[in-house]
C-alpha cells in the first residue's frame, strides 16, 4: 500500500488552502483521522486513502499575512470595498484573500518569487497574478484592469525607499497605502544588532 507524508494528504484532501498551511494546522494538532487519531508530524508517512479531518479552528486566510492586514483594517478604519488593490510582495496571498474577503473588487497580486500564491487566490477570478515581477520597475501601463486604489507593501531585503517612489507614480489619487516596516531592511547592515526585530504595520495616505 502506498504511503504519502500528513501534510501532502491534508493538503491534497481539501482541508487546508496550501501545504504550509497543512504544515502548521498539523503541528498545532488540529489534524485526526476519522478514528480520531491524532497525527501532529507533518513529514509522518500514512496510507495514502487515510481519510483526514480538522478538529479546531483553522485560518480565515490563506496565511497569517491576512490576520496582520484584518487588525490594521480594523485599528486604522482602513476601506477597501469596492477597491482595486494593488499586493507587493504578495506571497502565498493572505493580505489579497483579507481584502477580497473584506470586499476589495480586485487585486493585483504581484511578487518578484513564483509559484508561491495558494491556489484559492491564483484560481480566484478577482486576482491579476503578476509574478517574476520587480515592482520597482513597474509602469502605469502594466495594471491594465483599472488604475490601483489601495496598496499593501510586505516585502524583504529592500528597503521601502526603493519601493514608494515607483508606487506613487501608479496608484490612483488619494490612494491608500499599508507597509509593513521591517527595521532590519530600512537601517542598514551597520545599525542592526543581533537582537530580534519586530516589524510594524503603518497606514499612509497619498494626497
Amino acid at each position: 500500500m502506498k504511503k504519502e507524508r500528513v501534510d501532502v494528504l491534508a493538503f491534497e484532501q481539501g482541508l487546508f488552502a496550501t501545504r504550509e498551511q497543512a504544515k502548521r494546522g498539523i503541528m498545532a494538532g488540529m489534524v485526526y483521522t476519522k478514528k480520531n487519531q491524532r497525527l501532529d508530524k507533518p513529514g509522518e508517512k500514512i496510507q495514502q486513502e487515510t481519510v483526514l479531518k480538522i478538529i479546531g479552528e483553522q485560518l480565515p486566510y490563506v496565511s497569517r499575512g491576512g490576520l496582520k492586514l484584518e487588525r490594521a483594517l480594523k485599528v486604522f478604519d482602513f476601506n477597501v470595498r469596492d477597491k482595486i488593490l494593488l499586493d507587493i510582495g504578495a506571497s502565498t496571498g493572505g493580505f489579497t484573500d483579507c481584502a477580497l474577503q473584506y470586499g476589495a473588487k480586485l487585486s493585483y497580486a504581484l511578487d518578484v518569487g513564483y509559484n508561491q500564491l495558494a491556489w484559492k487566490i491564483r484560481q480566484d477570478p478577482r486576482v491579476i497574478v503578476m509574478e517574476r515581477t520587480n515592482f520597482r520597475y513597474c509602469k502605469p501601463s502594466d495594471f491594465t484592469q483599472g488604475v490601483p486604489e489601495v496598496a499593501t507593501i510586505d516585502v524583504s531585503f529592500i528597503s521601502l525607499k526603493k519601493i514608494l517612489p515607483a508606487l506613487y507614480s501608479i496608484l490612483a489619487s488619494k490612494a491608500d497605502v499599508m507597509a509593513l516596516i521591517k527595521p532590519q531592511f530600512e537601517a542598514g547592515k551597520d545599525s542592526v544588532g543581533k537582537k530580534e526585530l519586530s516589524t510594524t504595520l503603518i497606514y499612509i495616505k497619498k494626497c
